[in-house]
C-alpha cells in the first residue's frame, strides 16, 4: 500500500504521538511504503531511518480554505490507498482514498479559550464541532488514544463504537543532562508541566499551594511551559494575591524537564479534561509521585499508581499533595507502583495496533 501520514503537528507540544507512530512504523513496516507530510519548517529536522519512508512538504495550516482546497488537491495527486490524519483538522470532502483519523479528546468542543476574541472563538467553536461529527462520520476508522475519548466520541457524534481503536500512548525516558532549572536548585517543590489553558486548571492549583504554604512556608510551585499570554494571566495572579515561591520556568528544554521530574517533591496533574494525559506518565517513569485529577481519562491512564483529588475544590487538591508531603510510606509506594504502570504501556504496540487497522481499511480500497 501507499500511506500518506499527515503529520504537520510533529514540532508541536502535541507532536509526541505522531513523532512516536512514524518512529515505531518504521521499526516494524518493511513492506508498505508511506509518505509523510510535514510543514516546511519541519521539513529538515526530520530524516526517515526506512527506505519506504519519503518526506513531502505540506504548507497548509489547519483551518484555512487552503487546508480544504489545496491540500485535497495535494493528496488526490499522491494516488493514495490510505491517508492517516494524526487531527481532526483536514481537507473535510477528501474521498479519494480511505481515511483514518486520530481524534484525541474533545477537550476544544467543550472548553472557551480567554486569549482569543470571544465572539470570533464561539463561531469558531461551533465549525469546529461540525467538523468533529463531519470527520468521525466520514472516515473509514477512527483512532483514540484511550477509552475515554472512544466513549466521549460515540456519545457526541453518534458513530458506533465498532468504528473505534484505542491505541494508549506511551512514555520515554527523556535523555538526561547536566543542566537543571536555576531557579529550582536547592528547593523543595511541587511541579506542573504543560500549557496554561483554562482547562488545564492551574488557577486552582496555584490556589491549593497557598493553602499549603500556611504549613510549608518553605515550599515552590514550579509551572513550567512556555510563557504566553495565559501564563501572564497566572502570573498576575499570583502578584495581585501575594502568592510567594511560584516559579515560571517558561519553556524548558528535556534534560531540564527530567530533572524536574527526578527532584519534584509531587507532580500534580489538575487538569479538568484530557484525552490522555501523558505528563503524569512521564513523571511516574522519572521516579516522581504523582497527584491527579479524577476528571475524564486521568484515572484509565494512571491507574492506582496516582493520588488522587476532585480537581474542582482547591482545599481537596492541597490534601492530595499535602498527604504525598507528610507521609513517607505513601510517596515510596506511589514512586514503586508508578514505575511499574509505566511498564504497561508501550509505543511500539500502539504503532502494531495503527498498523493493523491501515491494513484493514486500506486494503480493502486496493482489493
Amino acid at each position: 500500500m501507499k500511506i500518506a501520514i499527515d503529520a504537520r503537528t510533529l514540532r508541536t507540544s502535541t507532536g509526541r504521538y505522531i513523532e512516536r507512530l512514524i518512529h515505531y512504523l518504521q521499526k516494524i513496516d518493511k513492506k508498505n511504503d508511506y509518505i509523510i507530510l510535514l510543514k516546511p519548517k519541519d521539513f529538515d529536522s526530520w530524516q526517515p531511518t526506512n527506505p519506504r519512508f519519503q518526506k513531502v512538504a505540506c504548507p497548509y495550516k489547519e483551518y484555512t480554505f487552503a487546508e480544504q482546497i489545496d491540500f485535497k488537491k495535494q493528496l488526490e495527486g499522491l494516488n493514495l490507498d490510505l491517508v492517516h490524519f494524526a487531527m481532526v483538522q483536514q481537507p473535510v470532502w477528501y474521498h479519494a482514498s480511505p481515511v483514518v483519523t486520530t481524534m484525541q479528546d474533545l477537550t476544544t468542543v467543550r472548553f472557551r479559550n480567554p486569549d482569543k476574541n470571544p465572539v470570533i472563538f464561539w463561531i469558531k467553536q461551533q465549525i469546529y464541532k461540525w467538523v468533529n461529527k463531519k470527520v468521525a462520520r466520514k472516515s473509514a476508522h477512527i483512532i483514540t488514544i484511550s477509552d475515554f475519548v472512544k466513549n466521549d466520541l460515540v456519545g457526541f457524534t453518534g458513530i458506533s463504537p465498532d468504528k473505534i481503536t484505542v491505541t494508549l500512548e506511551s512514555a520515554d525516558e527523556l535523555p538526561k543532562g547536566n543542566e537543571p532549572v536555576k531557579d529550582l536548585i536547592g528547593k523543595k517543590f511541587i511541579m506542573y508541566i504543560g500549557r496554561p489553558t483554562p482547562h488545564k486548571n492551574l488557577r486552582r492549583l496555584i490556589d491549593a499551594f497557598a493553602l499549603l504554604q500556611k504549613k510549608y512556608p518553605e515550599l515552590t510551585l514550579a509551572l513550567a511551559g512556555k510563557k504566553d499570554s495565559n501564563y501572564a494571566r497566572h502570573e498576575a495572579y499570583v502578584n495581585k494575591h501575594g502568592i510567594k515561591n511560584v516559579v515560571f520556568t517558561d519553556f524548558i528544554s528535556d534534560e531540564q524537564l527530567r530533572w524536574m521530574y527526578e527532584n519534584t517533591a509531587v507532580y500534580c496533574f489538575p487538569s479538568l479534561s484530557e484525552g490522555f494525559g501523558l505528563p503524569g506518565l512521564e513523571a511516574m517513569l522519572h521516579g516522581a509521585p504523582v497527584a491527579s485529577s479524577t476528571t475524564t481519562c486521568l484515572p484509565e491512564t494512571h491507574g492506582d499508581a496516582a493520588h488522587y483529588f476532585d480537581p474542582y475544590d482547591v482545599e481537596d487538591i492541597a490534601r492530595a499533595i499535602d498527604e504525598i508531603l507528610s507521609d513517607e510510606k505513601l510517596r515510596r509506594e506511589l514512586i514503586k507502583k508508578g514505575k511499574q504502570h509505566v511498564k504497561t504501556f508501550s509505543w511500539q504496540r500502539m504503532a502494531e495496533q495503527t498498523l493493523a487497522v491501515y491494513e484493514q481499511y486500506g486494503s480493502q480500497n486496493k482489493n
